[in-house]
């Protein structure tokens, strides 16, 4: 299902981009985030690093000139340096759960923050969770309601 959920993410990807103008994060992303929606600290913690990301680029910006490929580079480096600690020291106790916030992949948050400084947070955000609810809800028909 995993080549599913990422080709159906693709492909609707491409789709609401030509019908609304709006990219959900990355061509990609939609795919890995719909495989995920079922562990919603990863599906969190991922939107976080990836803030985190945008807003570093945001205050670099002031200082450094920041745009093209030199935005998307920096974006996923710091989305991969930053996701990778993620897996060691974002944690959340609540009331004695242990819920662990780490990001899914290494370059997904990247993409996500790169998306967020071209058409706005909350753009990328809504159209990346639209999408990839779409994703889960077609590969469960496809799987026969199968999650993972």
């Amino acid at each position: 299902m995993i080549e599913a959920s990422i080709g159906l993410g693709i492909f609707l990807s491409l789709v609401f981009s030509e019908l609304l103008g709006v990219m959900a994060g990355g061509i990609v992303v939609p795919g890995y985030i719909a495989m995920h929606l079922h562990e919603p600290s990863k599906v969190i913690g991922t939107l976080l690093v990836a803030l985190i990301v945008f807003l570093i680029l945001k205050i670099l910006s002031k200082f450094m000139i920041i745009f093209g490929k030199r935005r998307m580079v920096l974006a996923i480096l710091l989305g991969f340096i930053l996701g990778n600690l993620s897996r060691g020291y974002f944690f959340l106790d609540a009331s004695g759960l242990d819920v662990q916030l780490y990001s899914i992949g290494f370059i997904i948050p990247g993409l996500i923050a790169n998306w967020m400084e071209r058409q706005g947070v909350v753009r990328t955000i809504s159209m990346l969770l639209i999408t990839a609810v779409i994703v889960r809800l077609v590969t469960m028909i496809i799987s026969g309601g199968v999650i993972g």
